[in-house]
């Protein structure tokens, strides 16, 4: 997911969005234990997610403060 997609994403998406992302991680997670992942890069690709999600949802929360 691209920073431009994070900013079109409303509040109740970017929750949803970071639940979903976390489970996800959590999946891969223990796959990563119990077998051979695939791709091994795709840990780190949802973590930068959910860091790109998390970076919107605290901009939109210090703007909200500011105005």
């Amino acid at each position: 997911m691209k920073a431009s997609e994070t900013h079109k994403l409303s509040d109740d998406q970017i929750q949803a969005e970071v639940k979903t992302l976390r489970r996800q991680l959590f999946d891969l997670r223990c796959q990563a234990v119990t077998e051979k992942l695939e791709n091994p890069r795709q840990k780190s690709v949802i973590r930068r997610d959910i860091a790109r999600i998390l970076t919107e949802k605290r901009r939109r929360e210090l703007a909200a403060k500011g105005a």
